[in-house]
């Protein structure tokens, strides 16, 4: 089957970072959306969202495979990445978790989707596990990537050895730690690139491409807020106190879920199989990919496209 960029004329390329626009009731999301060419997405709809600090071009060689397999793909850039904008200057750029996931209930309904398969790596990840968390039955299937299923309650405990892992975390709820940020994002994005993965692993321009993501002036705001509100440093919006209470013990899924991990994640632990499992009702699996870092779209394209879709024919779900 070939299969076309419904942004271009283009076939078996998703190279051109051409997006369409629709409006939610606070954002005006950028996304990019792919078909086969026969116009049929039988399969059904499978939406990735990528994570920090990276773009929708994280799922470039994911996408042909998928789209080959059938399904429509709609890739959209969260709030606060590049094109992504707020509709009103006076919204607060708030990047509690619970807003990520309220994000994604409101894009499904601006594009009229219903129950797709939900992929999201890193931010992403936390946008569909926090969506499926909200509304029952939102997807068909979810697909987590380096982070798992589980709580946005800042009481949670971490190791030692984890608290070393999130130092960017505690350092963005300082003010010396806030100003360099602010002053050299793109520096300070890419110790993550350089630490998060093994050595080699990406090139300048790949990494240059991605973070034009990050030149969105709502990119700085969302990200300090986000990364201080989930220890409780600062307050979240009020508009998702709701969303918050209700994520805060997270909801049992019934849908297909799979975690697929790199073993060389230099931020993010494996989850226990076990205890992640008992947040399913259904199949729950994980999936290691030796040798790959926390960008196993990036690093291992192939790979994780096997892994999704051998997973979606096994677990039947619609």
């Amino acid at each position: 089957m070939t299969w076309v960029n419904t942004n271009s004329n283009t076939a078996n390329t998703v190279t051109a970072p051409i997006y369409q626009f629709v409006d939610t009731p606070l954002l005006r999301v950028g996304y990019r959306a792919f078909e086969p060419a026969d116009g049929t997405s039988a399969a059904g709809v499978v939406m990735l969202l990528h994570g920090w600090p990276d773009n929708p071009a994280t799922w470039d060689r994911v996408v042909p495979h998928l789209v080959q397999a059938g399904y429509r793909v709609i890739v959209p850039a969260l709030r606060g990445f590049s094109p992504t904008t707020f509709l009103n200057d006076d919204t607060p750029r708030t990047g509690q978790l619970a807003a990520l996931g309220r994000d994604l209930v409101d894009l499904m309904a601006a594009l009229g989707i219903h129950r797709p398969v939900l992929v999201g790596h890193d931010w992403g990840a936390r946008a569909v596990a926090n969506a499926c968390g909200l509304v029952a039955d939102l997807a068909s299937h979810m697909v987590l990537l380096s982070v798992g299923y589980g709580t946005n309650n800042p009481s949670q405990s971490i190791s030692m050895e984890q608290a070393r892992r999130y130092w960017y975390h505690w350092y963005m709820t300082t003010p010396r730690g806030q100003a360099e940020v602010a002053a050299n994002r793109r520096a300070f994005a890419q110790i993550m690139w350089d630490t998060w993965s093994p050595p080699g692993w990406y090139d300048a321009h790949t990494f240059s491409a991605a973070a034009d993501a990050f030149d969105n002036p709502d990119w700085l705001p969302i990200t300090l807020h986000s990364y201080q509100h989930r220890w409780a440093h600062v307050a979240g919006d009020p508009a998702y106190a709701a969303d918050d209470a209700a994520l805060a013990n997270p909801p049992q899924q019934a849908m297909p879920a799979l975690l697929i991990h790199g073993s060389a994640d230099g931020v993010s632990p494996l989850p226990d199989e076990k205890k992640a499992s008992q947040y399913f009702t259904g199949y729950y699996a994980q999936r290691v990919i030796e040798g790959v870092g926390h960008f196993p779209q990036r690093e291992a394209p192939d790979t994780v496209a096997s892994l999704i879709l051998d997973f979606l024919a096994s677990n039947p779900n619609r």
